[in-house]
């Protein structure tokens, strides 16, 4: 592994931030400040960790102005450190690079167009009339199936899934076990049963959009299922058909929505939400964890739902006394209107 190697001065300069200490000092690594060394550089954003500046070993810290005399180390002193620390990680990466070229066990069908500056792993397998541009990365043994197409220097890592007829966007991540654009769930109730309804919609995901592990996206029924520019999603959420995001929305893990659902720009859905379907969120809408949306959100702000954890002797208390609500509240009302 290559170590990367720059001076504090140099930090400084690339992020714009004062630096108060040695300009020669020299990083080699991020790290926390519970386990920072003197050739480690940390922050803190959170003010939880702001008890372990005066223990830390680290050999500088990103932190705001108001929290740079709680520190006697060299600092990097920035408004905005948790946004610095995200840029400066840029440069520690350790994500291994990509040789341009297609891989000899690679499968490309006909009528591909893949620029020379792209990368095709070993036993990937890219379906006909696909297009890769410049920069573009498939992962070891990721499909990407006919008439797909994929934007300027995006990284699909190993074994991704990507079905006929789907158009990803520059600059996205997709992440190892996730699918785009499997079918729907469209079925229509018979007598004896389901008939499948096929869906003739595709996927599309715009600009700086990165898709975690073993989430999938499906395609849509009629119309396309979009993902806006610079919408982040986690691990292992389903997204149905029809399916709209709007801008810079965040998905936490394990989040499902259902189908013809409309999302936002710049909300936030944490992790476990359940979001039914054929409602629309507002924008700047924040879901709490475990919540379930079961009607359209017209006004920007934070909703929640659900029990709180409590001892589970307090919990059935609770539960025998929510279920007995609708008789007290006819209760309530008749003595009222006596």
């Amino acid at each position: 592994m290559v170590t990367r190697t720059y001076s504090l001065l140099g930090l400084a300069e690339y992020l714009g931030a004062e630096l108060v200490g040695d300009p020669t000092h020299e990083i080699s690594a991020l790290a926390t400040l519970q386990k920072a060394e003197a050739n480690s550089l940390s922050f803190l954003a959170n003010p939880a960790y702001k008890k372990y500046l005066g223990s830390t070993n680290a050999g500088a810290v990103i932190l705001h102005p108001d929290l740079q005399h709680e520190f006697a180390g060299n600092k990097l002193v920035s408004v905005k450190p948790y946004v610095d620390y995200a840029r400066v990680s840029a440069l520690f990466s350790s994500v291994p690079t990509a040789e341009a070229g297609v891989h000899p066990s690679a499968v490309v069908g006909d009528g591909c167009s893949i620029a020379n500056t792209a990368s095709v792993g070993p036993n990937a397998v890219i379906g006909k009339g696909v297009v890769l541009a410049d920069g573009v990365i498939i992962g070891s043994g990721s499909y990407i199936g006919d008439d797909s197409s994929i934007g300027p220097n995006t990284r699909v890592a190993a074994n991704v899934s990507i079905y006929h007829g789907i158009t990803i966007g520059g600059g996205c991540i997709l992440h190892s076990g996730c699918v785009i654009g499997a079918d729907g769930f469209g079925f229509a109730p018979q007598d004896d049963g389901w008939l499948k309804i096929h869906q003739l919609g595709g996927v599309v995901i715009g600009d700086n959009v990165e898709i975690g592990a073993c989430t999938c996206i499906d395609r849509g029924a009629l119309d396309d299922t979009w993902i806006a520019d610079g919408v982040i999603i986690d691990n292992h959420v389903q997204i149905a058909h029809n399916v709209r995001i709007g801008k810079n929305t965040a998905i936490a893990g394990h989040s499902a929505i259902a189908g013809s659902t409309t999302i936002g720009a710049n909300c936030t859905i944490a992790g476990a939400v359940a979001i039914v379907g054929h409602i629309s969120l507002a924008d700047k809408v924040h879901v709490t964890a475990r919540s379930f949306v079961s009607a359209s959100i017209t006004e920007a702000g934070s909703y929640s739902s659900g029990t709180p954890l409590a001892p589970t002797k307090d919990w059935r208390k609770n539960a025998a006394r929510f279920r007995q609500l609708d008789s007290l509240a006819t209760r309530l009302i008749k003595l009222e209107r006596e």
